[in-house]
């Protein structure tokens, strides 16, 4: 019997975080797409999820922060991180993380751009799959299939055939579609039958990640609430603020080649002073952290864990929040006719490098951790181990870096030469210089001037004589939707650098300057990648 035959613009493989905001950025630029997923329910991933205040602000454009923030960890829950050489010693040093009402106050009073629309927001990963899921279903451009399992894909002519598999009849299926993106994990098969490799880090490291229940105290004196414990060369991770934890422990072959029981690996880790944990689980993993060589193979992309497995895929998870919001948005302008082959290039142009950068930063955080453990071993004084951990603590702490993510060599951005204010100083400050997110501001109604930035591009507006008019126009007379922003807002003026600031759907900058260009119609060829 022939298989049944669909077609759809975009099908996404894959239903998870990447695959489902990727989705939902498509519905929200108008355009329509089939989301096949193999699970029938929601995924066992009881692991918490960080998404950073960048990710929430990305995600707030999606009317996603809200109901993430009601189904995650409570606003005043602080996540500290214990570095200590023995549960039953004091810590040698522990890293305060405030809590989201914390960074609220703090910014309270801020108004110069370097406050956040968004703080982080830490959520355990089904309630997190549970929204975005039930967002995908209450989506009616969205056409979610659940049990859907994609065994093969083949491009033909200018588009894509892919075979899939109905779990519950068995039937075989086949969806055509112009674009597919592969969001389907680490163990892709979308980037297994393009055959792409992964590029890795060096020598991986074996590790275990061992789930297990522990209602000793002295585990939870160590910190509060959902606090990260580094207890030698073991990292403890709670995922329910009772007894419920996950410990990470490298885990490769002795000198003989044979690997150690991981139980027992928990048990030396914990110590003496730990009574005995329940085990209930064990998963390897190594810190190969592999990069996708490429991003595309003509219609066809790769996102998220597909593009890049990094681990623990918890603590990344706005690498691949990023993927879905870039191309997302670029796929929507190009079904809609106002983008060009060179935006969707520019992709991996744009996700790949970011990817390769949050790829040092987290092996910088599992080194640290390693070093840690080995220093601990050797003897080290107390106040030795506290030196080394703050100067090893990752620039990744720091709130600016997740918001000064910036598209330097970016192919769709109108760049400008000299350096970048925020580079002068030692911290990162928001500003427009292009390629990067502008400084979020609260407007004098009280409002985010984020959320007042239009759903395609945004020509933001501070001339006093409204000259961006013309420019939106001529514009809007080249197809290309773009929205025309007016503000005479003291605090915008102050630290947006230029009184002409065009802002594309994922809120970065494509250009800027204080008067019109003497060559438009080139800036936005450029930009919709035509």
């Amino acid at each position: 019997m022939a298989a049944t035959v669909l077609r759809t613009p975009v099908l996404v493989v894959g239903a998870g975080t990447v695959g489902a905001v990727l989705a939902l950025e498509l519905a929200h630029h108008g355009v329509p797409c089939m989301v096949v997923e193999r699970a029938t329910g929601l995924p066992r991933h009881e692991d918490l999820d960080h998404l950073g205040g960048r990710s929430m602000e990305l995600l707030r454009r999606l009317g996603l922060s809200a109901p993430i923030r009601r189904a995650g960890v409570d606003a005043d829950a602080a996540t500290d991180v214990v570095w200590s050489r023995r549960l039953d010693r004091p810590p040698v040093l522990v890293a305060q993380r405030p809590s989201v009402n914390q960074l609220r106050q703090r910014y309270a009073t801020v108004n110069d751009g370097s406050a956040p629309a968004e703080h982080h927001q830490q959520v355990f990963g089904t309630d997190l799959a549970a929204q975005l899921r039930a967002a995908l279903r209450q989506a009616p451009l969205v056409d979610l299939r659940e049990g859907w399992t994609c065994t093969g894909v083949r491009t033909e002519g200018d588009g894509v055939r892919v075979s899939v598999v109905d779990e519950r009849d068995g039937e075989p299926r086949t969806v055509l579609a112009r674009h597919v993106v592969g969001c389907d994990g680490a163990q892709s098969t979308v980037r297994g039958c393009l055959d792409v490799p992964l590029d890795g880090l060096g020598v991986p490291v074996g590790y275990c990640a061992i789930s297990f229940r522990s209602k000793d105290l002295a585990l939870r004196s160590r910190g509060p609430g959902l606090s990260t414990i580094v207890v030698g060369g073991l990292t403890l991770l709670s995922r329910d603020e009772r007894d419920a934890w996950v410990g990470h422990v490298a885990a490769g072959p002795d000198r003989a080649g044979d690997r150690p029981d991981p139980a027992r690996l928990l048990r030396d880790g914990l110590g003496e002073a730990i009574e005995p944990p329940e085990v209930l689980e064990v998963q390897p993993w190594d810190d190969t952290m592999g990069v996708a060589r490429t991003y595309r193979i003509g219609p066809v992309f790769l996102a998220g864990e597909a593009a890049h497995r990094f681990h623990p895929a918890g603590e990344t998870a706005d690498t691949g929040i990023g993927d879905a919001v870039d191309l997302g948005w670029k796929l929507a302008a190009v079904h809609a006719g106002w983008g060009g082959e060179a935006l969707l290039d520019s992709y991996e142009a744009e996700r790949r490098p970011r990817a390769l950068m949050d790829r040092e930063l987290l092996a910088r955080v599992l080194e640290t951790r390693r070093r840690f453990g080995r220093l601990a071993a050797a003897g080290a004084p107390q106040d030795y181990l506290a030196g080394v951990v703050r100067q090893e603590l990752p620039l990744a702490e720091d709130i600016g870096l997740g918001f000064g993510g910036r598209y330097a060599f970016s192919p769709v951005v109108w760049h400008e030469r000299g350096t970048p204010p925020s580079l002068h100083g030692e911290r990162i400050t928001p500003s427009t210089w292009p390629g990067g997110r502008p400084p979020a501001v609260r407007l004098g109604d009280g409002g985010q001037l984020f959320d007042r930035l239009g759903p395609q591009l945004t020509l933001v507006d501070l001339t006093d004589d409204a000259a961006g008019a013309a420019l939106t126009r001529a514009a809007r007379e080249r197809g290309i939707p773009v929205a025309h922003l007016p503000l005479d807002d003291a605090a915008v003026r102050a630290c947006w650098g230029r009184r002409l600031v065009l802002v594309r759907p994922d809120q970065h900058v494509a250009w800027r300057d204080d008067t019109p260009p003497d060559d438009w119609p080139a800036v936005l060829d450029l930009i919709c990648g035509r």
